[in-house]
Parts: C-alpha cells; structure tokens; sequence
C-alpha cells in the first residue's frame, strides 16, 4: 500500500493515525475480526465520516457493508505510522519520569527498542533500570553511533534539556522526544515532539473550572490562549 501522491495530510490526521492503532491494538487482543468505522468512532468519540476520510488520504481499507478487517488495518496502520521500522531508543535522564519511561512496557510493545539510557549523576550512573545499564551522558555520541540509536528520550530538567538537545543533534540522531517544559531549537531535519506535563494538567483544571461534563475526554483540547 502507498500514500496517494500530491495529497496534503494534516497534522491533525497524523496525530489520530495512533489512536486508531491504539484501539484496533484493543479490538485484537478483545479477539474481534471485524470492525466498522461506527464502532471505531464509538469507541474513539470520532465520527464515523472523520475515520473513513483519514484512511482514505492512505488507500482504499475495508469492504463496503461489512467494514474494516481488524487485523489487516492495524498491520496497515502500523506500517504508515513506521512502527515496523523498530527504533532504537535512548532517554537521556534518570530522575523519576526517565526512570518511569524506562519501565513503561508500552514502549516495547509499540515496537520500540530501549537500548541506551543516559545520566549524569555518578550515583545513578552504572546503575540498571530493567535490563539496561545507565550509561555516562559523556560518552553519548560514542553509544548512540554503536547502537544505532535514532530517537533521544530527553527527561531531564529545562534548564539542561537545550544542551542535551545539541549533544543529541550533534550525534546524529534522527528525531527526539522531549518531556522537558522548553521550546527545543533543533534543525528542521530533526523532527521532534514534545510532552508538556503542566500543560496538560493545567488544561485538565481550566475544563474543571469552567464545565460541568462529567467523563469528558479532552484529549483532543488544548489550553486555550
């Protein structure tokens, strides 16, 4: 399957791709087969109409009056969102979130590979966390090239994570994922994500204070300006 040419895919597409992956991952392990895009919205509070133009930007899925083959398009999801790629993954940082990101199964299970985990502290350096060793953040660009790493976990505090950004750039890494509360300069080559915990919180007690809704899912919401 290909992504059809001269088609402009939103942010907001990509960024429900692993939600559907998530919940088709859930249909499988529930044993279902079979799926329609009602019972995917159903489940994912999307309307049906939303989850058929998504998947219609990658290709043509599912048959007509009997729905979306659980097993093919979670494959088939998978493959457009490069988790068949199996990175190699390093976070830098060992405090209680690294540490907390390093057990996380859910990173293995996505086909992800932990093989490196950084620190600076000479207490917590030689340490292991699972089956991992945590390395020296001064011979980070020596490991990451050993190791083939191409994502950098950075779980460090704001006032380090530019300097762990650089040292992650200038090793060669491909993209990063940061949980440091800092807007990263990186090279427009690198893409990065970032993971701001207050941000969340915050938005979580502005819908608190301001709704009533009981059970709301504001995954989608954002703080607003």
């Amino acid at each position: 399957m290909t992504m059809q040419e001269n088609l402009s895919i939103s942010k907001a597409t990509v960024d429900r791709l692993p939600r559907y992956y998530r919940c088709l991952r859930q249909l499988t392990d529930e044993g279902v087969e079979i799926a329609s895009s009602e019972e995917l919205g159903r489940r994912l509070a999307i309307n049906p109409e939303q989850i058929r133009k998504d998947l219609a930007f990658f290709g043509q899925f599912g048959k007509k009056g009997v729905g979306y083959y659980v097993a093919e398009l979670k494959e088939s999801i998978g493959n457009i969102l490069g988790l068949d790629q199996h990175w190699n993954v390093a976070i830098i940082g060992m405090g209680h979130l690294g540490a907390a990101l390093a057990n996380y199964q859910g990173i293995a299970r996505l086909g992800f590979h932990l093989v490196a985990i950084f620190d600076v502290n000479p207490v917590v350096i030689g340490t292991r966390v699972g089956e991992r060793r945590v390395e020296d953040i001064a011979y980070l660009a020596e490991i990451i090239a050993e190791r083939d790493v191409q994502i950098g976990v950075i779980a460090v505090p704001a006032a380090h994570a530019q300097d762990v950004a650089d040292q992650l750039v200038a090793a060669g890494i491909r993209g990063i994922w940061n949980f440091a509360p800092i807007k990263l300069q990186v090279p427009p080559n690198v893409p990065f994500v970032s993971e701001d915990l207050s941000v969340g919180l915050s938005s979580l007690s502005y819908y608190l204070t301001h709704t009533s809704a009981e059970n709301e899912d504001l995954s989608d919401k954002k703080l607003p300006d």
